[in-house]
This record gives C-alpha cells, structure tokens and sequence, in this order.
C-alpha cells in the first residue's frame, strides 16, 4: 500500500477515535449511565489520556519512518484502553466490549487482513485475561448476572469468535476494496492516457476537425483547423461553428461537400468537408463530427494536370488527323502526278482517275466525321420505342455491304421499350456497334442485340463472337482515331460514346478475347407511349 494511501487512513482514524470517544462517553454521561459515575476520576483519566493521545498521534503523523509500526502502536494502546474501559464498566457485563470489534475492523481497513488478526489475537487474549481476573477475584469487579464459570467461558469463546470472524471479514472486504482501488487507479491511468493519446491524435491530424453537441455548439477544434480557418479555438470553442467556417450553419446538412471559403486576399479557400453524426458506445447520437481539408492547392494541381492533358490530347488528335488525311492525299497526288506527265494509257489514266475520287470521298468521310465527333449538334429527344429503332438498324445490318452473308443477326426483345432520346443519333449509335461487330466478325459468326428494362434504367446490348480486344486496347478502344482495323477512320465507336455522354448514359465494354465481345448501353427509362401511337424521329 503506498505511503500516502496509508497516511491518510491513519489520519482518517485517529479523526474517528476522537469523534468516537467523544460520542459514546459524552451521550453516557448525558444519559447518566449510573456505572459512569461509580468511577467518574478513572473515567476522567482515561478520557484525557485518549484526547492527550490523539493529539500526540497527530503530531506525530507527519513526523514517523514507520507509519506500520505506528498504526500497530495507536491500535495496541486503543486495544488496552477499551480493555480498561471495560474493566470499569462492569467486565463480563459491561455494554462495551463491542469496541474490541470495531478496533479489529479497524485494523484490518487501515491495514490489512494480518494486521486484523493480530488485533483480535490481542483483544482476545487481553479481554480472557480480564474475565479470568474478574472471575476468580483478582479484580474486584462486580458482576450480578453472569455468574457462573460456564457462562464466564461462553462469553470469553463468543467475544473471541466475533473477533476473528470480523477480522476475516474486514480483511475480505479491505482486500476488495485495495484490489478495486487498484483497479479503479489503472482504469483512471489508462483512461488519462487514453484521452491524451486521442488529444494528441486529434491535434497532429492534418485535416481540420470539430465536433459539437446536438445543439450546435463547437466542443473540439483541432490545431490543423485553427490553421485552414485562421480562427482560434478560443473563438470557436463553446460558440457557433459559423464563426470560422461562414458557410455552415446549423442544423448541419450531412454528407460530403466543396465550399468556398472567403478569405482576406480576396481569393478565397476552397474546402472539402465532411459532416456526419457523432455517436456514443451505446448508438446513441450525441452531437456532430466534420472533417474538411484545403483543396486549394489540389484544385490548382488538378486544373494544371487537365490543361496538360487537354493538351496532349489535342496534340494526339491532331497528329491522328494528319495521319488520317495524309494517306489519302498522298494516294491522291500520286494518282494526279502520273496523269499530269500524261505517259500512261488510257486505261490506267481511268483507274488512276477513280482512285483519286476515291481518296478524295475517303477524305470527305474522315472532315465529316470529325465534325460530327467535335461539333455536334444539340440532342433533340423524344419518347421513342428504342425496339423500332433497333429493328430498322438490323434490317439495315443484314443488307450491309460489310455483311458478306457468314453472319447471323439475332435479336433478343421483345414489345416496346420506350425511351426519351435523339431517335437519329441513337440510330447512328445502333448502326456503328452493329457496323463494328460485324467488320470483327471477318471469318463469320453470330451478333445477338438484345434489350431490357431496369427499374430506372434501359439496357441494350451489342454482343459478336468475334476475336475479341486485347486488355490493353480496352481503355483506348473509345479514343478518336483509334482503330485496329485495317479500313475506317476509328471515328464510329467514339461517336457513338460522345453521343450516349450527350443522353446522359454510359456505353461500356466487355471483351474475352476469342470469345466474344459484348457493347452495352444504358439509357434512362421512361414509361408510357408516344402521343400519336407512332414512332417519332
């Protein structure tokens, strides 16, 4: 046990003996207890020599090496000054013998359980003696009641056993006390430790944190916030989160967000915040927590990174667009070139000739398709059945000069789908999936369109058993100019997703290569039928 945890039981004893003694001699004499006052010198005597005692004790207090050994000595003396009290109040039949009890029980808090049996041991053997004394004559204590030696012994055996029991007891229960100090002391320690691991973690957090009560007043605000807001805390703390962050105002709306925040530059702070609810262990909701963060610098970065990748995309482009259109212009300057110096036949001069209308109707195909990609003209949507649109696409596919018959068209719907589109871009969509599948498909094979409604969403899938795309041209099968293929522009499939961007859609693809390869879109939904019965577009 410590020191200090000992010094202050000491203390707290030698407070009790005084109040105790006070107490019982003084509410005896106020009754007149007639026994009192057949001894009222040695009465007297012993009552100074407990209150001479208690004052000896408290100077002594802060003075002693040993503060065991001087507990030991207090409860010896309190143990022969009850003995004594005794004697004069009647021995085997005084009313206060119960005292002996309270000393060892004493013991036992203020030390520990060894301390407790000692004291009884003493009491027991001192409080024996006594009656042994007063029975056999050697003290000429008188006693009417008890007289017998057997009731002599039974009493002695009774006192002697409450003395041990009270000693076991008040060891038991001292021992759970010290032991659930302890472990109210570790828990404390660990709680202390705790909180300021939990400070420090909060503190050295480089996003800026607050939380508050269900009211909306602010009860942390952490260093990295002072930093974002240039506000401190004690500004903050205990008020309205508004006072550093102008923008939230309570009740506060939760979810994730970017505000601006004003600053004195005139520039402003763009801030990402969080703010959910803060819960305590039992779920309960106790108040709110936000996180948010200075994206400025991050914004700024991002814009660079855009400008930069703007660019080389422009640059991408336009090497693409001039690989595109110097082929058939070379094509056509040869062709030119050999009918100016005018040393071929006829013939060849004809085949030359077609030739270079043939580049110069390529050429007219790759600028009309570029403006399509780069400027196209505003959606304007109506509520269609996307399965007519899709039929008129695949008669046209079956027919198509692509189609050298070896492929299977079949289709996987069935009653209208109606959706609110642009019915002449989707066809233009329909027809390059359908035109892109089928020039995959070269050896044959089978392209199975099918169509479905969701909840909220339409789905139409293009789906070839062609050779499939490799992992690595996945992500880039959608960029301008892109292409595999031997003919084309690498335009169609491009198109196609800046289209379905413009309608609010997504247009994906899956492909296992030698398998198959399936293009699927997704459109909004819309219930219901075209005013006229008709299909519109």
């Amino acid at each position: 046990m410590p020191e200090d945890a000992l010094s202050l039981r000491v203390k707290a004893l030698i407070s009790f003996r005084a109040v105790f003694v006070t107490l019982l001699l003084g509410a005896s004499f106020l009754f007149r207890i007639d026994y009192f006052y057949d001894q009222p010198q040695s009465l007297s005597y012993l009552i100074v020599c407990l209150y001479s005692l208690t004052i000896v004790y408290s100077l002594l207090l802060g003075k002693v090496r040993n503060i065991v050994l001087f507990t030991y000595v207090q409860l010896l003396i309190d143990v022969i000054a009850e003995i004594a009290l005794i004697s004069m109040t009647g021995g085997v039949e005084s009313w206060f013998s119960f005292i002996l009890i309270l000393t060892v029980l004493s013991s036992s808090i203020v030390l520990n359980r060894t301390a407790g049996y000692i004291i009884a041991s003493v009491s027991g053997i001192l409080y024996g003696a006594l009656l042994d004394l007063q029975y056999y004559g050697v003290l000429p204590i008188a006693h009417e009641i008890v007289t017998r030696e057997g009731e002599f012994l039974y009493n002695i055996f009774v006192h002697i056993l409450s003395l041990y029991v009270t000693a076991y007891l008040g060891g038991y229960l001292s021992a759970s006390l010290e032991k659930a100090s302890q472990t109210i002391e570790e828990r404390d320690t660990h709680l202390k430790e705790l909180e300021l691991f939990n400070t420090k973690v909060i503190e050295s957090l480089p996003s800026g944190l607050f939380t508050s009560d269900r009211d909306g007043n602010v009860l942390v605000f952490n260093r990295a916030a002072e930093e974002i807001t240039g506000v401190g805390k004690d500004r903050v703390i205990g008020g309205s989160i508004s006072e550093a962050l102008p923008f939230l105002t309570f009740p506060f709306r939760e979810g994730r967000r970017e505000e601006l925040m004003p600053t004195e530059n005139g520039e402003g702070k763009i801030l990402g915040m969080t703010v959910s609810g803060l819960k305590d262990a039992g779920g309960q909701e106790t108040g709110f927590i936000g996180i948010f963060q200075d994206l400025t610098p991050f914004k700024a970065l991002e814009a660079e990174i855009k400008q930069k990748e703007k660019w080389a995309a422009i640059g991408e482009l336009s090497a693409n667009i001039a690989h595109e259109i110097r082929n058939p212009l070379a094509s056509m300057r040869g062709s030119i070139e050999m009918i100016r110096d005018d040393r071929i036949p006829l013939k060849h001069k004809e085949k030359l000739m077609g030739i270079a209308l043939k580049e110069m109707e390529r050429l007219d195909n790759i600028i009309t398709d570029f403006l399509t990609y780069s400027r196209p003209r505003p959606i304007e949507p109506r509520r269609v059945d996307l399965h007519l649109l899709l039929d008129e696409t695949l008669s046209l596919l079956k027919n198509a000069e692509q189609n050298m018959g070896n492929i299977g068209i079949r289709r996987d719907f069935e009653g209208p789908l109606y959706a609110r589109v642009d019915p002449q871009k989707i066809r233009q969509v329909f027809w390059n999936l359908g035109i892109n599948a089928i020039e995959s498909m070269k050896d044959g094979g089978e392209l199975v369109v099918s169509a479905k409604k969701g909840e909220k969403s339409v789905s139409i899938s293009f789906s070839d058993t062609g050779p499939g795309i490799p992992p690595s041209q996945t992500e880039k099968i959608f960029y301008p100019f892109f292409t595999t293929k031997d003919e084309g522009t690498g335009l169609g499939l491009s198109i196609a997703y800046r289209i379905i961007e413009e309608h609010r859609g997504r247009l994906s693809v899956k492909s296992v290569p030698g398998i198959k390869t399936v293009f699927e879109i997704i459109l909004n939904a819309e219930d219901g039928k075209p005013e006229d019965g008709k299909l519109q577009g």
